[in-house]
């Protein structure tokens, strides 16, 4: 409910929320938005800007009748298309979305066990980074500016939209301590950053960006180390790499360079009868003059431009 809150007061995009009873308890939810996009139009999401999503359900009969309403709600209110980013399928009649993979992998009990659990490249990186370079890492939940500032950069370099820096704020206000800002410093510079959200026994990382002007070798790895060396001091015990494109090769990558696997996702997509659901996705022939020109822009200007963007583009 936090995350939809913050979704909701960052873009506006309306709660559409369900939630299936039997003899007066709750046995299923569905947290669907309402997203109107100038780009791809009305759409049903669950839930937007996230990874996970879709139903959660007490057996496989009240998922098929939260979906089934959900499918119901997409025809009644016009919506193009109604996306369920499930872990795992939750409906046996709509098909999978073959597009997403994410990565988890069980954390050591003690967070000075974390060098040795990861593979020895990445640790030999991580250890280069911070022999090379006078970096220290900082737990600050005021550095969120800093942070959006890298983060916003480094989409750019990949050609893509920055949300924008109220959605950052927005988060750390819903989730609280669930929220973690983390900060590396050359000196006094910001030089890599990161957001983290951890649930009850999952860190998950979120948002992250470096400053791509210093070659600081293995400064991203350092800085995973350090988040993953906080996740088990804070009794986390699984690690969430989170989601890469299944054609995202570089992203995949990077997170087997870690030591982690891909695990397929299983979104599902329902697009009513008479409807063409739009292309959003970032890797798109269509859009490739557009993430061109994205790389070029100056910062501020994609910073703002970006801000706008992500509203018609959930994520």
């Amino acid at each position: 409910m936090g995350w939809i809150e913050a979704v909701q007061q960052t873009f506006g995009h309306e709660p559409m929320l369900l939630s299936a009873h039997r003899g007066g308890e709750l046995v299923g939810v569905l947290p669907l938005m309402l997203v109107r996009s100038v780009i791809g139009g009305r759409m049903l999401v669950s839930v937007p800007y996230a990874i996970y999503g879709g139903v959660l359900a007490d057996n496989s009969k009240t998922a098929q009748a939260l979906s089934i309403r959900a499918r119901e709600l997409a025809i009644e209110i016009g919506a193009r298309v109604l996306d369920l980013r499930s872990a795992a399928a939750a409906d046996a009649e709509l098909p999978i979305v073959n597009r997403y993979v994410t990565f988890r992998r069980p954390l050591p009990a003690q967070a000075d066990d974390v060098p040795l659990w990861l593979p020895r490249k990445a640790r030999a990186a991580a250890r280069r980074a911070i022999e090379k370079h006078p970096l220290k890492v900082e737990l600050d939940g005021g550095a969120i500016d800093e942070v959006w500032q890298l983060y916003s950069r480094s989409m750019r370099r990949l050609g893509s939209p920055n949300y924008p820096l109220r959605f950052f704020h927005e988060l750390a206000r819903t989730l609280r301590r669930e929220c973690v800002v983390q900060i590396v410093r050359l000196g006094d510079r910001p030089v890599a950053g990161l957001m983290s959200f951890h649930f009850r026994d999952t860190a998950m990382p979120y948002f992250v960006g470096h400053d791509e002007r210093l070659e600081l070798y293995g400064v991203n790895q350092f800085l995973y180390e350090q988040s993953m060396r906080n996740a088990v001091r804070a009794s986390c015990r699984i690690y969430d790499f989170g989601r890469s494109r299944a054609d995202n090769a570089g992203s995949a990558d990077f997170k087997r360079f870690c030591g982690f696997e891909p695990t397929p996702l299983q979104y599902q997509r329902f697009v009513p009868p008479g409807r063409v659901a739009a292309d959003l996705v970032p890797s798109s022939a269509r859009w490739s003059a557009a993430r061109a020109i994205w790389r070029r822009l100056p910062l501020p200007i994609a910073q703002t431009l970006g801000g706008r963007i992500a509203r018609s583009i959930p994520g």
